[in-house]
């Protein structure tokens, strides 16, 4: 394929929209299979109880994390929920067929019938449910490399579907997004035809639709104070606040388990909604064209996974500030000007790597808000210096002698560099759910 057909199909095989944060869903979506899989091969049998193991990432992730169509948060409540009702044919959407089944997932859990235990502390994705019977059937699934990605499935520990294409252990291979070059991407970002990356407006318009579910819920207690700041209107003539409006909100939204989608980018919601709606407050405030918008947020989300690919799915790293920041960032370079767009995008990212890289992931929850505000703030610093083409020199910190470099070691810092610092956060949650 040439250079134009595969990076559009990366970006569309990697957009999905996924209910409430990804996690939880990804932990449903594996149960819910199983339970499938459970009635196909033993039709007899009832379902009754749960075992799931889950690596540090997703464990961590789902933490205290809301739960769409329930008043319940966290790992047990997204297992127990994924067994009774979840539709696994929704995928990251699974859990908008669970209504009013909070009680008997209380009494699941109050009854031992739902196990959540800690796997390997990694930057990857681990998901292990195992699904038993009354009759002491079962059925394991077992998701590995994205949230929906199943591997391998067990009936009785006999496995009866696995996934041939499946990397073997140890084996590397080098991500698509790492055989282009920043210019590369900039090359086809300037030249694809709009009407090929036009899906791209879908991110917008979901993003922006539970945003406004924000607005509309009264479980919100940062949106209001972001709506205030902005002079009580949505799209003010500050396109900054705007845009923490925008992103602040629709992140409240879907931590807090608001029954609205968002379109996800690298498999997590919020880096979706940090790599589009700072650049949708842009495209209202100055009123830019929809091709200009499009190739803005085509460039965002590439940035985003080429970063993202170094640094691991899930890991103890921010990427929602760190990967769609800068993404973010590089797209409201690119809206700036048309002039040394390069130099610009270069001088963005150095910059927003001598910034927020570091900033820490604990879980999908609350504090989410915070560290897309972060973001908001850091991308606009970053651009307004980048404007008079100041940059932080690669001579300094973690900066590569090339754009590509310094992402790459952006990615580094999560995966391996903070591999302990996400054993603590795990460590401390833990002994918080002893607590509790």
């Amino acid at each position: 394929m040439e250079k134009q057909e595969i990076l559009t199909k990366l970006l569309k095989d990697d957009l999905k929209p996924a209910l409430g944060v990804t996690e939880p869903g990804a932990i449903a979506y594996a149960v819910s299979l199983a339970v499938q899989q459970l009635a196909k091969q033993s039709p007899d049998s009832t379902p009754e109880r749960v075992k799931v193991v889950l690596n540090s990432g997703i464990y961590k992730n789902a933490f205290t994390c809301a739960i769409p169509n329930s008043e319940h948060l966290g790992n047990e409540y997204a297992a127990a929920l994924g067994l009774l009702g979840a539709d696994p044919s929704r995928l990251l959407e699974c859990l908008s067929t669970v209504h009013q089944m909070d009680r008997e997932a209380e009494k699941l859990i109050s009854q031992g019938k739902v196990t959540v235990e800690l796997g390997e502390i990694s930057a990857d994705i681990s998901i292990d449910a195992m699904v038993t019977g009354k009759d002491g059937k079962n059925v394991r699934v077992i998701i590995t490399g994205s949230h929906t990605h199943v591997s391998r499935i067990l009936y009785c520990e006999k496995t009866i579907w696995e996934d041939e294409k499946e990397e073997k252990h140890g084996e590397e291979k080098q991500a698509a997004i790492h055989r282009y070059t920043v210019r590369e991407l900039l090359d086809y970002v300037q030249t694809v035809p709009a009407e090929e990356i036009d899906f791209l407006m879908q991110a917008h318009e979901m993003n922006h639709q539970l945003f406004l579910s924000a607005l509309d819920s009264p479980k919100p207690t940062c949106t209001p104070c972001l709506l205030a700041e902005n002079g009580g209107k949505i799209i003010s003539q500050d396109e900054q606040k705007t845009a923490a409006l925008l992103c602040g909100g629709a992140i409240e939204a879907r931590v807090l388990g608001l029954e609205h989608p968002a379109m996800s980018v690298t498999g997590s919601g919020a880096h979706g909604i940090i790599a589009t709606l700072p650049l949708y407050a842009v495209y209202q405030v100055r009123h830019c064209s929809r091709e200009e918008l499009l190739r803005a947020t085509a460039l965002s989300c590439l940035i985003c996974m080429y970063i993202k690919e170094y640094s691991g799915k899930l890991s103890a790293f921010c990427g929602c500030a760190i990967a769609a920041g800068t993404g973010a960032a590089c797209g409201l370079a690119f809206l700036d000007s048309a002039a040394k767009r390069e130099e610009r995008i270069h001088a963005v990212i150095n910059n927003m790597a001598s910034s927020i890289t570091g900033m820490i992931c604990d879980g999908g929850n609350h504090g989410c808000v915070m560290k897309g505000l972060a973001a908001v703030d850091t991308m606009w610093r970053a651009n307004n210096l980048a404007k008079s083409f100041i940059m932080i020199e690669s001579i300094h910190g973690i900066n590569g002698s090339t754009p590509e470099e310094t992402m790459k070691n952006m990615g580094r810092i999560a995966s391996p560099g903070m591999e302990k610092t996400e054993e603590e956060i795990v460590r401390i949650m833990l002994q918080k759910h002893k607590i509790q």
